[in-house]
């Protein structure tokens, strides 16, 4: 009966772990405070995830400017997720002095969050390459698969904005 008993108890352990590992989307905002993307009822959101290090994401900042421009004053949040790691032995390691710097330069307009080496993002969305887009819909939920890659000689704002406006 313990024997039981015991592996009914693990089990539950290991269900209440994967449970949390699962549901957590809480990001740390760059200015303090944290934010969870997937609890913003009657939003559209918008996560542009990428890497102060990486050059395409100076790409992907513009086109992100450009999304929270057009959409300003409608249901839709924009938020840009670094990547950067904070580990200081990480070879893509960056300091929030460095993502800050990188959000200035390319003047993002939006709240920076944290997700160090894309521990949540990465998995929660099936992100398999930065910098990529993701939008969850007024619910919460992921709408779509993401839109990954960068490409300099496509506007990828075309499909984001045909998305977001099929979601509002």
């Amino acid at each position: 009966m313990n024997t039981i008993k015991s592996i009914a108890l693990v089990f539950a352990i290991v269900v209440v772990f994967a449970f949390t590992a699962f549901a957590q989307t809480s990001l740390t905002k760059l200015d303090g405070g944290t934010v969870d993307v997937e609890a913003q009822k009657g939003k559209i959101v918008v996560l542009a995830v990428g890497a102060s290090w990486l050059p395409l994401s100076n790409k992907q900042a513009e086109y992100t400017n450009i999304l929270a421009k057009k959409y300003a004053g409608k249901n839709v949040v924009f938020y840009f997720v670094v990547t950067d790691s904070t580990n200081t032995k990480s070879k893509n390691f960056a300091s929030d002095d460095t993502v800050r710097k990188f959000a200035t330069a390319n003047k993002l307009a939006m709240p920076i969050l944290r997700d160090s080496d894309g521990a949540i993002v990465l998995k929660k969305f099936k992100i398999d390459q930065v910098p990529s887009f993701v939008i969850l819909d007024k619910n919460g939920n992921q709408s779509g698969e993401a839109f990954g890659g960068i490409d300099p000689k496509f506007d990828i704002t075309v499909p984001i904005s045909k998305k977001i406006d099929s979601l509002l």
